[in-house]
């Protein structure tokens, strides 16, 4: 069976693999006809990712295709949409940031009843007209129209699809007129409301809607929400917040509460209708929240958000009430210090992802983290570790506190960005084998670390950010046969020649710095500028073989007389900031 798939594989990437590829086999019409939806998709979106696939090739899959994925195509307009509306058996179409779809494009798919999820989100030319195209599919169940030019007299018009169980309307000035007038969608299950002109009165009428789980009113000025029997998920971010799911009847089976950014005027009020014992997901990052005893109920809680709010060491024992089933747990940009991440040691025995980013944290806390044993993700960016301690009474000898991460054997990501570690300071990380994804940024950091990281057997991605890397140390470098990924961003020694030649060592890897961005938009100017030109220019010159400029024999690397240092100190020198252009001017005095 694995074989097969390959053969399969290879077969639509040989399908794929040029214009004169694709026009061969399109000429047979009859077989392509009968080729297995499943392979039909395939076949689409491989012609869709190199960019070979135009509105008349779409012919040849209108009886076979059940889905089709267009978002953020710019190309997409009412052509597109003409050959569409001849798909017979076409259930799902996303046209999702195709910013040239208008009214009269949707048109063509008038009427189709195999349609069944339609996603016109941010397609701003859509307005009521449109609306009024799409309500004449009976049979849509799905419809996403989200920042489009829909008002709110538009939204009312939906109320004649009666099958709609999912419904995004985020961003669109629905009122509590509007929303009334959507009673009829009794199968409604997920509904976004977000940025909508929804008021208290408004939110009663959700109560109509018996069947709905999903329910977004962020941005809403609902202070007041009213208890919904089968809610399992309720977002109200940067709202003001008296109380949530107040009323009688059965308690929703609350799963998911985020109020990210959410101001609480009475927070005992606000969580006292909440079934909080069957919550599994809690955000209430950058909100007002400052008593944090309602956590100690929450037992099934499996992620908790915490970030850039008013936790300190003396709540962390509420965590610790809660931490027997807690997997994810953000503390980033709060004021928990090293001390409060010991209580919870012993306590988190499931916790994968760690998130403690500007946290009041040093090195001791490494020795705590090392201590919760199912950790794959930590991010300890921003923070005040610096890699070792001092042992008191001496100044040499210093302790590798990275050495306690030794003992997290499922270590999958780190993030060191923005702290002080050195490049001897790393080398526990060498024993993490299971490392894949390492983020550092620092300008202590030299081609030390690039030689030590080369020995991780899983590193796919690598961010080695604002180091002092040199051109022999890059080209000493030895990736990994997995990495995928090198970020040098403001590695500001590397050179051009440097960073071609490990281009061409590694193609594998894809490099990020500022000298690949530079040449990339430098080759497309070139590009277009030679399309455009070439047609007018017919002299002897543009028949030569064009090659790279040759280095004057005069040319001296001028950073080879500076050490380390040194270097570090002219990157940040009032003349490293000047422009080449202007060192030899001098302003005039007026």
């Amino acid at each position: 069976m694995e074989k097969e798939s390959e053969l399969i594989r290879r077969c639509i990437e040989a399908a794929c693999q040029s214009k004169e590829s694709v026009e061969k086999w399109r000429r047979q019409r009859r077989t392509l006809e009968r080729l297995p939806s499943h392979l039909s998709q395939s076949l689409l979106r491989n012609l869709l990712r190199r960019r070979l696939l135009f509105p008349s090739l779409l012919e040849v899959f209108k009886y076979s295709v059940e889905e089709i994925d267009l978002r953020g195509e710019n190309s997409v307009d009412a052509e597109w949409m003409a050959y569409l509306g001849a798909f017979r058996y076409l259930r799902l179409l996303n046209l999702g940031d195709c910013h040239r779809i208008n009214n009269s494009a949707i048109w063509s798919i008038v009427g189709m009843t195999s349609r069944k999820e339609v996603d016109l989100s941010r397609c701003m030319k859509v307005t009521d007209a449109g609306v009024k195209h799409l309500i004449s599919i009976s049979t849509l169940e799905k419809l996403w129209i989200s920042e489009t030019g829909v008002t709110a007299n538009g939204v009312a018009l939906l109320a004649s699809l009666k099958n709609l169980s999912v419904l995004d309307l985020g961003g669109l000035p629905v009122t509590d007129s509007a929303l009334k007038s959507l009673q009829a969608l009794t199968k409604l299950r997920y509904l976004d409301l977000w940025g909508s002109k929804i008021s208290n009165q408004g939110a009663l009428v959700l109560q109509r809607f018996p069947k709905l789980s999903f329910l977004n009113l962020a941005w809403t000025n609902v202070t007041r929400f009213p208890n919904l029997s089968a809610l399992e998920c309720l977002n109200m971010s940067n709202c003001t917040i008296d109380s949530i799911l107040e009323g009688n009847g059965d308690k929703a089976p609350l799963l998911k509460l985020v109020c990210a950014g959410a101001t609480f005027m009475n927070e005992a009020e606000a969580f006292l209708y909440i079934k909080t014992s069957s919550l599994s997901f809690l955000d209430v990052s950058k909100s007002s929240l400052s008593r944090f005893g309602i956590l100690a109920d929450m037992q099934m809680l499996e992620h908790l958000d915490l970030s850039s709010g008013t936790m300190g060491d003396d709540s962390v024992e509420m965590i610790v009430c809660i931490g027997a089933n807690l997997k994810n747990l953000n503390l980033s940009s709060t004021r928990v210090s090293s001390v409060g991440i010991g209580i919870l040691v012993g306590h988190v025995p499931k916790l994968e992802n760690l998130s403690l980013s500007h946290a009041a944290i040093d090195d001791v806390a490494l020795s705590y983290i090392g201590l919760m044993p199912s950790l794959k993700f930590i991010n300890l960016s921003s923070t005040n570790i610096k890699g070792f301690i001092l042992q008191p009474g001496t100044e040499s000898h210093v302790d590798s506190t990275l050495t306690a991460l030794q003992n997290l054997s499922y270590l999958e990501s780190l993030n060191l960005e923005h702290t002080q570690v050195r490049d001897p300071d790393l080398h526990p990380l060498s024993s993490c084998k299971k490392l894949s994804h390492l983020s550092l940024k620092c300008a202590s950091l030299t081609d030390a670390t690039l030689h030590l990281l080369s020995s991780l057997p899983k590193l796919t991605t690598l961010h080695v950010c604002d180091a002092v890397l040199t051109t022999n140390g890059l080209d000493a470098f030895s990736p990994p046969t997995t990495l995928r990924v090198l970020d040098l961003m403001g590695c500001w020694l590397l050179t051009e020649d440097a960073i071609s030649q490990f281009i061409k060592k590694h193609p594998q890897v894809e490099i990020r710095h500022e000298i690949v961005q530079n040449l990339s938009t430098e080759q497309q100017t070139i590009s277009n500028c030679l399309s455009t030109s070439q047609q007018s220019l017919k002299g002897p010159q543009w028949n030569k073989k064009q090659g790279n400029l040759p280095m004057p024999q005069f040319f001296v690397d001028q950073r080879l007389k500076y050490n380390r240092e040194e270097l570090l100190a002219l990157q940040f020198s009032p003349l490293a900031l000047q422009s080449p252009h202007d060192a030899g001017s001098v302003t005039p005095n007026i």
